[in-house]
């Protein structure tokens, strides 16, 4: 995870968990690789569950259905997934059911390459911008209350361009 995703993840959380009663976190792609956004929800005393679809660091729940979440409709309070959707073959699937799974009034947030060189977990099949958030907030019966990327500030020569590698596009939902 690059610090920006993290930092996203982080603000998403200030911005929209005010006034909410801290309950159950439910992280779709939550395998650890370089980082977790565990602390930014405990240390706010949001419950973390981490979901993935294999075992490892940070996995709480190993789906066996990778579309499939075995969680109640409209039972969770904030679902969240960060550097995932790339790597999920029919992310629109697995949206559908963070749809599924989110209550009335509960809070969605994700996080995604906007840009990036290829990095296979264990593909890398796509890239997001804020017209599809909405699409897909649309598709899913969810308001989109943000989305937004983070554009290239310049180019230039590689070396310069190295640390402004990543960008991602940012979400925060809700279900009506």
């Amino acid at each position: 995870m690059h610090a920006s995703s993290y930092a996203s993840m982080e603000r998403l959380a200030s911005t929209y968990l005010a006034g909410h009663e801290p309950g159950t976190v439910y992280d779709i792609g939550s395998l650890s690789i370089g980082g977790s956004y565990r602390p930014i929800f405990e240390n706010r005393g949001w419950r973390y569950q981490g979901i993935d679809i294999e075992a490892g660091p940070n996995v709480d729940i190993v789906l066996e259905d990778p579309y499939s979440l075995p969680l109640e409709d409209n039972s969770a309070s904030l679902v969240i997934s960060g550097q995932a959707f790339e790597h999920i073959e029919f992310f629109w699937l697995t949206f559908r059911e963070m749809s599924r799974i989110l209550a009335v009034d509960g809070l969605l947030f994700l996080i995604a390459p906007s840009r990036g060189h290829e990095h296979r977990y264990p593909v890398d099949c796509w890239r997001f911008y804020p017209d599809g958030y909405r699409a897909l907030a649309k598709w899913g019966g969810l308001e989109a209350l943000e989305a937004t990327t983070q554009w290239q500030r310049k180019l230039g020569p590689w070396y310069a361009r190295k640390k402004d590698m990543w960008g991602d596009t940012v979400g925060a939902f809700t279900k009506r």
